[in-house]
């Protein structure tokens, strides 16, 4: 098999996977942080741990925030959550945010994983990331592009020749052809939220517990972690109760 015959292969069977890559990250960083967090950034204080934290956990609702941009001005059947079924696109995004990068949605999930891979506070479990980001979504990038190419053309050529695939190049902003769809947004991005804020509380405690021993279950990032469940547990209710976020 050619090698670009082997990349779209490989993408497809990871594309279907995707969203076990976080778990991956979630597991080896928490053994990672067990077990080095005590050494790791000895030199910081409670305050500038507690500042470092914040910072990632800020980091990591940029991307959720650049998720939920990109859902919600994307226009139907496209930059979904679709897995079983494979690629799904009826149309090729090219205003807002898919003016100025080709996968925004990657964009946000590796800055929404990156938050929670600083919490370890492990340089070379960063590094190990974003090689493993690299190499993981490169090939679900190709395998999109090479279905899009093959669905639409020369219209998805000749935009994709104008766009950078992974970092933005914000001069090429054009308006969105779309307005926001705010329930859009919250139905598909409901879910990343909570696992975030539970995430975060979780790896919390177990930094804690590798540092002292001692746990804190009362604190800020259970709070967090409440509005996390409390949010998910209501948009759940109004979906099935009700149609306030039907369209």
């Amino acid at each position: 098999m050619a090698l670009q015959e082997e990349l779209e292969k490989q993408g497809n069977f990871l594309f279907v996977y995707r969203g076990h890559l976080p778990i991956i990250i979630f597991a080896i960083g928490a053994v990672v942080l067990y077990f080095t967090r005590a050494e790791s950034l000895p030199f910081l204080n409670e305050a500038q741990d507690n500042l470092l934290d914040y910072s990632a956990f800020i980091i990591s609702l940029l991307g959720l925030f650049i998720r939920a941009y990109t859902v919600g001005r994307a226009a139907p059947n496209t930059s979904g959550r679709n897995t079983t079924e494979g690629q799904v696109a009826d149309d090729v995004n090219t205003t807002g945010i898919y003016s100025i990068v080709r996968h925004p949605l990657y964009v946000g999930n590796f800055f929404m994983w990156l938050g929670v891979a600083m919490l370890t506070q492990n340089f070379w479990f960063l590094v190990a990331y974003i090689f493993l980001y690299w190499v993981y979504y490169e090939r679900i990038m190709f395998a999109e592009e090479q279905f899009l190419r093959r669905k639409f053309g020369e219209k998805y050529v000749l935009w994709a020749s104008q766009t950078p695939a992974f970092i933005p190049c914000f001069k090429k902003w054009k308006s969105n052809a779309l307005p926001f769809n705010l329930k859009k947004a919250v139905r598909q991005e409901k879910t990343g939220f909570f696992l975030l804020t539970v995430v975060m509380y979780f790896l919390n405690l177990l930094g804690q517990f590798a540092e002292k021993y001692q746990i804190n279950y009362l604190n800020t990032w259970a709070i967090v972690a409440i509005l996390g469940v409390g949010s998910y547990l209501i948009i759940k209710f109004l979906q099935k109760a009700t149609n306030l976020l039907a369209d």
